[in-house]
């Protein structure tokens, strides 16, 4: 079974148009998805709740530890599925990728498949450009560092062995670092991955909660525990 997290926070109005997304392109894959309030405070939990509540394969937690961090770790231990994929409630990632991204789980001997928006023949459209910078910018020095080519540690949709992210653990990022952290764990400790190039189009609706001002220092640490981590490893061998 392929587990789904979606983690949201103030998602009210996204949440029909997710149950549709899945419903209508997944009907040929045993799934489940897990929505994670992450203390949202608008109506986003009790709607969810409501929406979800006759889905069998919906299934609605409410974070306790604050911060997307938690809820992506909440979600980790609650799934239920061989293979866990990290998706975000704005439907900027393409269900296609999805699909391909448990087919080559299914069929390959991976621990991981790390999708990329900045290879050739990914597809990208609508990302802000100070952000798309930035984002260049900071996963190129994330490479050099980690001696590594791979080059977008930092979107959240990427797909795993769930029995992989449980030996990782502890997951420390408190935020969207999370989703560096977890890939430069998968490359330094030499787990079986494959990259593959994916698509991405800006949100519709609703407004993103990542805030770069916000997130600097939080990327930074993360960084730097992973590198540590990284060389601590190296020097056990």
């Amino acid at each position: 079974m392929l587990s789904i997290l979606i983690p949201v926070r103030n998602e009210s109005e996204s949440l029909r148009d997710i149950a549709e997304y899945f419903s209508k392109n997944l009907s040929n894959i045993i799934y489940e998805i897990i929505i994670i309030n992450d203390f949202s405070d608008d109506d986003t939990l009790e709607k969810a709740r409501t929406l979800f509540q006759d889905k069998k394969n919906f299934k609605v937690i409410d974070n306790k530890k604050k911060g997307l961090g938690g809820a992506i770790n909440l979600g980790i231990k609650e799934a239920q599925g061989i293979n866990l994929v990290i998706m975000m409630a704005d439907r900027s990632d393409d269900i296609k990728d999805l699909i391909n991204y448990n087919n080559l789980m299914n069929s390959g001997n991976y621990d991981a498949i790390l999708g990329s928006r900045f290879l050739p023949e990914s597809i990208i459209s609508e990302y802000p450009f100070r952000k798309l910078v930035l984002n260049r910018l900071f996963n190129y020095f994330v490479g050099l560092i980690f001696f590594n080519k791979y080059n977008d540690y930092t979107n959240a949709f990427k797909i795993y062995k769930k029995e992989v992210l449980m030996e990782i653990r502890p997951l420390i990022s408190e935020s969207f670092n999370i989703f560096l952290e977890i890939p430069l764990k998968i490359i330094s400790r030499k787990y079986r991955y494959k990259i593959v190039p994916i698509n991405w189009i800006g949100r519709k609706k609703g407004s993103s909660k990542f805030k770069i001002k916000e997130l600097g220092a939080k990327y930074l640490f993360t960084l730097i525990y992973c590198f540590i981590e990284k060389n601590l490893l190296n020097i056990k061998k």
